[in-house]
């Protein structure tokens, strides 16, 4: 029998697998790399959209023209509810605000609310769901209860009920954003908390979990090493498609008077509820920027938030490939 060569040491280490790049892990990246056709213009559309509010958030101050509650320059009064002019390029408000500075000072207040609810979203809710489905037992049956009664009532009427309970009547910049934030939060951890549940639940019973524990690996790192770093594959889509709801329930909870108040911060749900007497009477700016701003943010979240999840889908890769092939 022929001996078989046995590789040199060089060649075994131009054999070692090298790691993927940083930008080949990254999801969204990845995803518009295997988007094609309308899915690719659908999550380059939602992209733009919402990387244009993101800037627009951050520099607010240094492109909005005046502040979110002032009402006169050069101590001259901008008047109340004029028309788009030179002084104010998208009109005033029924306050005597500048409509274009509210609006982009809007952004700021939704990308704080947004950013915030989604990260105490996350934290708690991939916190139960990781205890709740490795262990099991009566923790896990007590939290899957809890979970199902908040998910059962409607969410903007528990965002009304946790925000007047949280903020107590206080509309300060930082309490009202903290306030309405958490009482989002508490709206999105039953969500969070079924999809990592089902996905530990799925993952603690494969063979690695087996043989890490079975080697003695304590408990910490198989839950964080092992378990939680297959169980979040999903949840850029979840992120994405809360982050649309954390906006409506932010313009929600203003538009019906238990949000921030216009001296606080500017927000676009608080602008919609002080402009709704100013339709009938034939004053549409106050109303219709606001408006487009909500409903164009919104459709960018939602875009990236559809496609990411179309692309999540094994069964329309397998059709692409296919389509691909013939």
């Amino acid at each position: 029998m022929q001996d078989l060569p046995t590789p040199s040491t060089a060649t075994l280490a131009v054999a070692v697998p090298q790691g993927r790049r940083v930008r080949d892990r990254l999801p969204v990246l990845t995803q518009l790399r295997q988007s094609v056709g309308l899915q690719r213009g659908m999550l380059v559309t939602g992209l733009a959209l919402t990387a244009l509010f993101v800037l627009l958030a951050l520099l607010a101050p240094l492109i909005a023209p005046y502040g979110w509650a002032q009402q006169s320059v050069d101590g001259v009064a901008f008047g109340t509810q004029q028309a788009p002019n030179a002084t104010n390029l998208l009109g005033t408000t029924v306050s005597g605000f500048d409509v274009l500075s509210r609006v982009i000072w809007g952004a700021q207040t939704a990308l704080f609310v947004i950013a915030a609810a989604i990260l105490c979203s996350i934290f708690l809710g991939i916190a139960l769901g990781l205890v709740s489905g490795y262990f099991g037992g009566w923790l896990d049956r007590i939290l899957v209860v809890l979970c199902d009664a908040i998910y059962a009532f409607p969410s903007l009427l528990l965002a009304i009920v946790m925000s007047i309970v949280i903020s107590r009547g206080q509309s300060t910049l930082f309490g009202g954003i903290l306030a309405t934030a958490l009482s989002i939060t508490v709206v999105f951890v039953p969500q969070y908390f079924r999809v990592i549940r089902a996905e530990v639940v799925r993952v603690r019973s494969e063979p690695f979990v087996e043989a890490a524990r079975v080697i003695g690996v304590p408990t910490r790192r198989i839950l964080m090493r092992h378990v939680l770093r297959n169980s979040v594959r999903s949840l850029p889509v979840v992120v994405t498609l809360n982050a649309s709801e954390a906006l409506l329930t932010l313009a929600g909870l203003g538009f019906l008077g238990f949000g921030i108040e216009a001296t606080s911060a500017a927000e676009w749900g608080y602008d919609l509820n002080r402009s709704v007497a100013d339709v009938t009477s034939g004053i549409w700016w106050t109303s219709v920027f606001p408006g487009v701003a909500i409903v164009l943010v919104v459709l960018g979240i939602t875009l990236v938030g559809e496609s990411l999840n179309d692309l999540s889908d094994p069964r329309l890769r397998q059709r692409r490939r296919a389509k691909g092939a013939s």
